[in-house]
């Protein structure tokens, strides 16, 4: 098939969503498919490249941060893209056209529906949907409301990765045309086999919702027998920096790391410990890629979270420091315990969520939206 993707998050923009669009693109380029990727440039990034097959067109944007875009770096994007999609549309003679996040890009793929018939299916990420984000886009769910509804509705498919995410779309939408395929990760990204420190590791986005605070909160007046690094940028990392100060820890605060980088890799393929308690996900890519390096995991007891780890990780209440505080002290000092929960949590990446198996159930999808 010959796919036109849209996604205004590409690597190294965003964060787990634009790793995702990578992953999938590159593996459906492996099947045979012609994949065109339409996204957001920066600076210092080419115009045009192709990644392992897949054709990558940057648009020049006004785009201020690698790490997060707001609404008004969006609408300009989307205009420029409608013209440039146009174009490559009337020249490629695109099969189908997958979209990732119902907003933005959704919005450009129902536009270029309409006017050439070319069918659509979307991937939902999670602030696309309403109701699930507190920190985006919640006002303008409100406000574009219809049009949200309109997108959805004339999608041939909404592809949720979490049965969560599902329960969200199908609440506000009401629509049945929706399809349960998890978020997938190459098992080679990260050596599971490297020899292990005892250290704890913390990559996220530094917002309120995804509870590094509760790490803090529980490590207040105490200490650990262990480093403790913490990687991300965001608006609530000043905050975490003061509610570090409360704490006699080893807490290094690593700032943005760029997902391909050898500092980022190192240190997910030496530290022992991953924890992420976020109030609410969608499918996280970090808990796959924690998964991939063989870490024992801690996690929230959040519906998201949860469906990624089964049973091959520890699951924590949001605000309860003292039981958190007991499960972090208890994997400190049992290393064997450390090892048994990371072996359990590669094999479960292996066995659900590489990209060849879920990429193969795209390709199935795609083959029964144009019959």
């Amino acid at each position: 098939m010959r796919i036109l993707t849209l996604s205004y998050e590409f690597p190294p923009l965003g964060g787990g969503g634009a790793r995702v669009v990578d992953g999938l693109a590159r593996q459906l380029a492996k099947l045979g498919h012609e994949v065109d990727i339409v996204t957001m440039g920066f600076p210092g990034l080419p115009d045009y490249e192709e990644v392992e097959g897949v054709n990558v067109y940057r648009l020049a944007s006004g785009r201020k941060r690698a790490d997060i875009c707001h609404t008004r770096e969006m609408a300009p994007h989307l205009l420029s893209a409608y013209l440039h999609v146009k174009r490559l549309a009337a020249t490629r003679k695109y099969d189908i056209n997958h979209t990732h996040f119902i907003f933005p890009d959704g919005v450009l793929a129902w536009r270029l529906g309409h006017l050439s018939g070319l069918p659509y299916v979307i991937t939902a990420h999670g602030s696309d949907v309403p109701g699930y984000n507190p920190d985006r886009f919640q006002f303008q769910h409100f406000l574009l409301s219809p049009l949200w509804g309109r997108v959805v509705k004339n999608a041939e498919c909404v592809i949720c990765p979490s049965v969560h995410l599902q329960g969200l779309l199908e609440k506000s939408s009401g629509t049945t045309r929706s399809e349960i395929i998890p978020n997938g990760m190459y098992a080679v990204k990260f050596d599971p086999g490297r020899d292990k420190r005892m250290r704890i590791l913390v990559v996220t986005r530094m917002f309120e919702r995804k509870g590094v605070q509760y790490l803090l909160g529980a490590l207040r007046g105490r200490t650990l027998d262990c480093e403790i690094n913490i990687v991300g940028d965001g608006p609530y990392l000043d905050t975490l920096k003061r509610m570090a100060n409360d704490t006699r820890a080893d807490i290094r605060f690593r700032g943005w790391l760029d997902n391909g980088s050898d500092e980022l890799k190192e240190l997910y393929e030496t530290s022992r410990i991953f924890v992420f308690t976020s109030q609410q996900e969608n499918f996280p890519v970090n808990l796959l890629e924690a998964m991939t390096a063989g870490m024992a995991i801690v996690t929230a007891e959040d519906p998201g979270s949860r469906e990624v780890v089964g049973d091959a990780a520890l699951l924590v209440p949001d605000n309860q420091p003292e039981q958190f505080f007991a499960t972090l002290e208890h994997l400190v000092r049992d290393p064997v315990l450390c090892d048994e929960l990371g072996s359990r949590a590669r094999r479960r990446l292996e066995a659900h969520f590489t990209w060849p198996t879920v990429a193969g159930r795209y390709h199935n999808l795609f083959e029964k939206v144009l019959g």
